[in-house]
């Protein structure tokens, strides 16, 4: 039997700062209007559900050279224009903070708190070596057919 709510996908590919919060506003806003919301993370997006620490965990050199090189996190994520070498970032947290908007890490919270759907694509998670402890407690594992699954009731899909 299917839910009588609006359904609402988001296929988060980026791992630039400035649309990883902008797909969580998102997200939260067709929460906040009771949809329920997908957001399956995938390729750089996934650097989003990184925990900020290193988790043990068994890996060849490739795949330990992928962890090396990506941001681990959501406080680590570079802005896709202006970065100037981790300046950019520093500047939009401390402009979001001074107009009372809310962190990365509140939004994503936030999103939790409502129920949005965090879904890590576990095929680009093979691809490159991240493991179920790297990433936050309390998401979902899927592969595109999951996603495609919701994404087929959906008024709504989002691919940023």
């Amino acid at each position: 039997m299917s839910s009588t709510k609006e359904k609402s996908t988001i296929v988060l590919f980026s791992g630039d700062l400035d649309k990883v919060i902008a797909a969580f506003i998102i997200a939260n806003g067709a929460a906040a209007y009771d949809h329920e919301v997908t957001i399956f993370f995938t390729f750089w997006g996934l650097n989003t559900l990184r925990k900020d620490h290193v988790a043990a965990s068994e890996k060849g050199l490739l795949e330990k050279m992928f962890g090396w090189m990506m941001p681990r996190g959501a406080d680590k994520l570079g802005l896709s224009r202006m970065n100037f070498g981790g300046m950019g970032p520093k500047m939009i947290k401390h402009v979001m903070k001074k107009h009372n908007a809310l962190s990365l890490p509140q939004l994503i919270e936030l999103a939790r708190e409502q129920g949005v759907k965090l879904v890590a694509c576990t095929m680009t998670m093979d691809l490159l070596g991240l493991q179920e402890g790297e990433l936050l407690d309390g998401i979902e594992y899927a592969g595109v057919s999951a996603y495609l699954g919701d994404a087929a009731d959906a008024r709504v899909n989002l691919f940023i």
